[in-house]
């Protein structure tokens, strides 16, 4: 059988406890040790950061670096520094969405308490209705009521605007999308940095575009010829040309898709499935509000601390068999514990009422043997089957004590029964002693 190793403990504590992004149960990937925090498909990331950095190195290379021959003075050098800049300034803001908690809600280890019956669940007769959690449940913001869902992965009611991440497996306050150009969920603590990452990616496309446009127009005055040989002249200036052209229709579009919700304070979840233009949002404050909650609010504090430590719960002491185990059927005194086999006996009273109206059965130390082989094999395999606990549970009795299924009762009376009958109802058996009292 397929044992599965433990995870490896790196970065663990003293005391060997494992950190909270260690035991993580969503999707997500973690570097640095829990301090950075990514998506599934974090790979992307790479593929992101090449579709910047590339066309602005061939920029800087066979454009940037031409135009600071043209302009002698400090206009040429500031070309090449301020797209320089601009780059790194952009992917610092890629990398900020991409490792930053985007709002993720910590999952309950355990569902709520239920509040109310499931009506829909009909109870048979002598049947006690079920407990459910209700799957909707209404809140009321800005006067408005909403209504909220259970998510059974979380284990929890998602607050209004949260929403579950199939791909992060995770809720996320205030989620907008999953992005997979970022690589990361976004939602209510890096949307501000999303939107900033899109609108520079913007910007930088317009600059590397316009500029290539200049450095053809310089070849045009400097050679005097037509603007077809000066593009041919050049023709990382064209492709960048075409690139950035094509890439300003995604990134601009997606610039004033966001700029739209920004100003009516929606998210790209809540546009698409909830379309707020044909009813009230309950959630605009105003154009001029809704830009400063997103960019002059303070973002609050992550709800996770990966890096904490995990105690373990403590292993549960190990039961002793002299006793301190509380069964369902320990109403009894405590000398009915004390007597071992005589207790058992005792329940078997009514079942061995056929013998006699004054009638005992009492089974000494040692006698157990001498009953039939069906008795005694059905007794052992009762006592030495591992991890079968029988309906009254023998853990809190003295170490000679022991406890008999029903089956094994009724065998042993059956075969009394026929002892009793093969000698002619004598007082005595080989492993039946019966006590006939006279008042």
């Amino acid at each position: 059988m397929y044992v599965v190793p433990p995870p490896e403990r790196s970065g663990l504590g003293s005391d060997g406890d494992l950190r909270v992004y260690q035991t993580w149960k969503g999707s997500n990937i973690f570097f640095l040790q829990g301090r950075f925090v990514f998506g599934p498909d974090v790979r992307s990331l790479a593929l992101t950061i090449c579709l910047i950095a590339v066309p602005v190195t061939i920029f800087c290379i066979f454009v940037a670096r031409k135009l600071m021959d043209d302009f002698s003075d400090s206009w040429g050098v500031s070309i090449l520094a301020v797209a320089v800049v601009f780059t790194i300034y952009d992917l610092v803001l890629l990398l900020v969405t991409s490792g930053k908690d985007p709002g993720i809600i910590p999952r309950n280890a355990h569902p709520p308490e239920p509040e109310a019956l499931d009506p829909n669940m009909d109870a048979g007769a002598g049947q006690t209705p079920q407990l459910r959690l209700p799957r909707i449940k209404e809140v009321e913001v800005n006067g408005i009521t909403f209504k909220v869902k259970y998510c059974d992965t979380c284990m929890l009611y998602r607050p209004p605007r949260c929403s579950h991440c199939s791909i992060c497996n995770n809720c996320v306050e205030k989620f907008d999308h999953h992005c997979p150009w970022v690589g990361q969920c976004i939602g209510l603590r890096n949307y501000r940095f999303f939107f900033m990452f899109v609108f520079s990616t913007t910007l930088l496309c317009i600059y590397v575009h316009a500029f290539c446009w200049v450095y053809i127009r310089e070849i045009t005055e400097s050679e005097h010829t037509t603007i077809w040989k000066a593009m041919l002249k050049t023709p990382a200036s064209i492709v960048l040309i075409i690139y950035t052209f094509i890439s300003m229709w995604f990134v601009g579009g997606l610039t004033a898709f966001h700029l739209y919700l920004i100003s009516t304070n929606q998210t790209t979840y809540e546009n698409f499935r909830y379309r707020y233009d044909r009813r009230s949002n309950p959630h605009n404050k105003g154009v001029v509000n809704n830009f400063k909650e997103t960019f002059c609010s303070t973002i609050p504090p992550s709800k996770n601390d990966f890096r904490a430590l995990v105690h373990r719960e403590p292993p549960l002491p190990p039961r002793s068999v002299a006793g301190g185990f509380m069964s369902p059927n320990m109403g009894k005194a405590n000398d009915d514990i004390e007597m071992g086999r005589k207790a058992v006996w005792a329940d078997m009273g009514p079942a061995m009422s056929d013998h006699g109206n004054n009638e005992r059965l009492h089974v000494k130390d040692g006698e157990l043997g001498e009953l039939s082989p069906d008795v005694r094999t059905t007794v052992d395999e009762q006592s030495e089957r591992p991890g079968v606990h029988q309906r009254r549970s023998s853990w809190g009795r003295k170490s000679g004590s022991w406890d008999m299924s029903p089956e094994v009762m009724a065998l042993a009376g059956r075969v009394g029964g026929e002892q009793s009958q093969n000698r002619g109802g004598s007082s005595s058996g080989s492993g039946l002693v019966t006590e006939n009292r006279y008042t």
